[in-house]
């Protein structure tokens, strides 16, 4: 198993569509931060304005931990579209390339080469989000400093102290983690059935943002299978950056308003990987490789 994941994170690491993603992340975050960096307090203002009215704000509400929480929700999103270059293509581009029955003539069962895969494709997910925290959290850091974090949602303001908040960023990227890995089972699962890259991953990127905006739709109809689209549960890294208030009204530090509600999202997110992964080794078992 160990050499078989070797040689797949060869085939990954060797490719140059692979460096793809992580030229664009390094883009829009260079933009993001270049941006801020030049005209944030602006930004501030602009997105403070209400607030600037009725509290005084002492320290730097522009520093590094906001400028990664902005970053994050920018780029999320689009994350999971760059994962599916190399998840989806992981059967599916040896299928193209007319290896796929030549490696399975080697004395290796199906699972272990498919378990293989996925594992590879598992750590190319884990690099890139190790590349973007390293970008958009330690970067943002050094070029804007700490303070506390201040964040407005929609119906109210959460501040978190500068030493309440690390830990929070390494949850959510943890929980982001997660997330992004459902995605690399869905491009896993699949390239099993196709003998060309393009189909799994477009149809991988379709899946995506039709259960994304599926997620976020208000309508009634929607609303009864949002809890089961996976694409609901991948932002609940959110609720690491939210603080319980006890009754007299005031916030209790190091805390999490809803942990349930993370727990709830990361075992639904596990369920979904679970059942693609065994899922796709269960129908490559059965399948006739001609390619």
């Amino acid at each position: 198993m160990w050499k078989l994941l070797q040689i797949e994170l060869y085939k990954i690491f060797n490719r140059p569509r692979t460096y793809i993603a992580f030229g664009a992340i390094t883009a829009l975050i260079a933009v993001i931060q270049l941006g801020l960096k030049a005209d944030g307090e602006a930004y501030v203002d602009f997105i403070m304005s209400g607030l600037k009215d009725t509290f005084d704000f002492e320290g730097k509400i522009l520093n590094g931990y906001l400028v990664c929480y902005v970053i994050l929700q920018l780029l999320l999103v689009h994350v999971p579209l760059l994962i599916s270059l190399i998840a989806a293509d992981i059967i599916s581009g040896e299928a193209n390339m007319g290896t796929l029955r030549l490696l399975l003539t080697k004395p290796v069962s199906k699972t272990s080469f498919m378990l293989a895969k996925f594992f590879a494709a598992s750590i190319y997910t884990f690099v890139l989000l190790l590349w973007i925290a390293v970008l958009a959290l330690a970067l943002s850091i050094f070029l804007f400093g700490t303070d506390d974090l201040i964040i407005q949602k929609t119906s109210y303001v959460v501040q978190i102290t500068e030493n309440d908040v690390f830990w929070r960023y390494v949850g959510a990227f943890c929980f982001a983690f997660l997330a992004m890995l459902t995605v690399t089972a869905v491009g896993f699962f699949l390239s099993i059935f196709a003998e060309n890259s393009i189909g799994p991953i477009v149809a991988t990127m379709s899946i995506i943002i039709v259960f994304t905006i599926l997620s976020t739709m208000t309508i009634p109809v929607f609303q009864k299978i949002q809890p089961y689209l996976f694409t609901t549960h991948m932002v609940s890294w959110k609720e690491f950056f939210d603080e319980k208030v006890n009754d007299q009204n005031e916030v209790v530090k190091g805390s999490i308003q809803d942990p349930q509600k993370i727990i709830d999202s990361a075992l639904i997110l596990v369920l979904h990987i679970v059942i693609l992964v065994f899922a796709g080794i269960f129908v490559f078992r059965k399948k006739d490789v001609l390619s």
